[in-house]
């Protein structure tokens, strides 16, 4: 504790941190003071905890507002059509086709054959499959081109 805060002039003393009695009650003044300013900043940083929430939902909100500003609006029955394309195009492809994957082979402590790493092989032909299924939905149309 610093010297300085206790350091007050009475009737007693002089000065009066040299006198018991006037120590003790700036001392618990002084406690009391600091309890005051703690339950006064606690309810100062609750408080402002409340507008930050709100200025986080805000963020948050506008953020995802910049996100879809130029994305196409779609309806929920057009995006079950698309999840619809998606699968379709998904049934259609041949995953049992052993030629569509990379497999290389290990062996166990144990003396037994297994399967390494096993990687999917021209994944353009899964993606073209799904892509078509999609763009069967919709009909193309030109770009607009614009004069700058």
């Amino acid at each position: 504790m610093k010297m300085d805060n206790i350091i007050n002039k009475c009737n007693n003393c002089e000065p009066a941190w040299l006198c018991e009695d006037c120590f003790q009650k700036n001392e618990t003044m002084n406690e009391i003071d600091l309890k005051t300013k703690i339950e006064g900043l606690e309810k100062a940083i609750a408080e402002h905890k409340d507008f930050a929430g709100t200025y986080e939902s805000d963020l948050v909100r506008a953020q995802q507002e910049l996100k879809d500003y130029n994305k196409p609006e779609l309806t929920p029955s057009q995006l079950d059509d698309i999840h619809e394309a998606i699968e379709a195009g998904i049934d259609e492809y041949d995953f049992s086709d052993n030629d569509n994957y990379n497999i290389e082979y290990g062996i166990d402590y144990d003396g037994r054959v297994n399967c390494e790493s096993l990687e999917l092989n021209d994944t353009y032909k899964l993606t073209e499959t799904i892509v078509k299924k999609v763009q069967d939905l919709f009909k193309e149309i030109e770009d607009e081109k614009t004069d700058e």
